[in-house]
């Protein structure tokens, strides 16, 4: 089924006016790709970020094109971690039936230019069979119709917003849309103080993905019977919300929204107490990290997050995972990790499925990405996510989402997300 294009033009912002840096990958450290070089043999890629060329020929190369720098990286440095737990997980099993993977890392940086510098290096240097990635929507809507146009599958470990599976046939993802999880936040915040009539709302005016789920924060709260007091308006550079956070004060409301990143959504609850709300607060999916916990420290507790992952799903291969994330992290698997596993996960079955039948190594890389792009959109996977699927489309079917509250330790720096029954 061939999918509808995308691509609206409001969501393309500059790297200017996002005032963010473009970040490129060191190419020093970037090998030179042989032209007669088979799928299993394509890049000799550095193996991870500054890392020297891994040279071996007996290899299945994944790109990750994710956020190593910049505000993003606090999310992106967890997409690295689980998809670093996922290429060791699946190699211990034997990769794709006695073939390792090889991921291949390039930094997206935190703007358009950057994942589009990253996912042209994975597709024509790297020569990877597929990328997860970028970390955010407001770069997929950039970089994806180029892996789209090479005919590269892309699974998107953390694009939410409206949109993204319709930019081409050969882009799907492995995030729940924000339409789905972003409701039950609010449902959670009613449950928890049934008396919330009015509600303040702030989101990031320079991001896709934030203005996406203010779009569905703003009507669930209309849809919910309660008033819309205030919308504010934020960058994710910004810092000081001073003025912002002092208008929504004015109004009294009784819950406020954040949908931001990790660095700006964390300083703006820091400073909303330190102002005085103390009602109920939740964050968007750009807050669902532990690495906020620096940034708000104390202030960060009680804030409400919809979660698409549970450290304690009950299933096999979310118990490996959590087991193996809390062995070299020495706390919970964040959603963002499992999420970058799950992806690199049906990479890997869906390359096995495909060998079954013809052995990968003998395809030609172009025949190779499109049959690993057919492949995937027709498994049922066993992810820590819990089953999951695809639509023709490139939807993803999740069945199970969650709702957390930050509790943060007496020392006012660490933390957990506390899961809601």
């Amino acid at each position: 089924m061939k999918k509808p294009t995308a691509r609206p033009t409001t969501l393309f912002i500059t790297c200017a006016s996002l005032l963010l840096a473009c970040s490129q990958t060191d190419k020093t450290n970037t090998p030179q790709t042989s032209t007669t070089a088979s799928p299993a043999t394509s890049p000799s890629a550095s193996a991870s970020p500054g890392g020297s060329a891994a040279g071996s020929s007996n290899n299945i190369y994944i790109g990750i094109g994710v956020a190593q720098t910049s505000n993003v990286a606090l999310l992106g440095q967890e997409q690295v971690a689980g998809a670093k737990i996922a290429e060791k997980y699946f190699n211990d099993k034997g990769g794709v039936d006695g073939t390792p993977i090889k991921l291949v890392f390039q930094d997206t940086g935190g703007d358009e230019q950057g994942a589009i510098n990253a996912f042209n290096t994975l597709i024509n240097q790297d020569r990877v069979v597929g990328i997860v990635g970028p970390s955010l929507s407001q770069q997929a809507f950039s970089a994806d119709p180029i892996a789209d146009r090479a005919k590269v599958p892309v699974l998107g470990p953390s694009n939410t917003a409206k949109g993204i599976p319709q930019i081409g046939d050969y882009v799907a993802r492995v995030s729940a849309p924000v339409a789905v999880v972003a409701p039950n936040a609010v449902k959670a915040a009613l449950k928890q103080n049934p008396n919330i009539k009015k509600v303040a709302v702030f989101f990031a005016q320079n991001d896709a993905f934030s203005k996406s789920e203010t779009e569905t924060f703003q009507t669930t709260v209309k849809d919910m019977g309660l008033e819309l007091a205030t919308v504010q308006k934020f960058l994710t550079t910004d810092t000081d919300f001073q003025s912002q956070a002092t208008n929504a004060i004015n109004v009294k409301p009784d819950l406020i929204i954040i949908s931001g990143l990790a660095a700006d959504g964390g300083n703006l609850i820091k400073q909303l107490r330190e102002l005085g709300y103390k009602g109920v607060m939740i964050g968007g999916n750009g807050l669902n990290t532990s690495n906020i916990f620096p940034v708000c420290k104390a202030l960060c507790d009680g804030v409400l997050i919809a979660q698409a992952y549970s450290p304690e799903y009950s299933n096999l291969i979310n118990k490996d995972f959590r087991d193996a994330y809390r062995a070299q992290f020495k706390k919970e698997p964040p959603q963002f990790s499992a999420q970058a596993f799950t992806g690199v996960q049906v990479f890997v079955e869906s390359l096995k499925a495909i060998n079954s039948q013809s052995k990968v190594s003998q395809q030609p890389l172009p025949q190779l990405r499109t049959n690993l792009n057919q492949q995937l959109l027709l498994g049922k996977y066993d992810t820590p996510l819990g089953q999951i699927s695809f639509t023709a489309e490139g939807e993803i079917n999740q069945k199970d989402f969650y709702v957390a509250t930050i509790k943060m330790e007496a020392d006012g720096t660490n933390g957990k997300f506390e899961f809601l029954k």
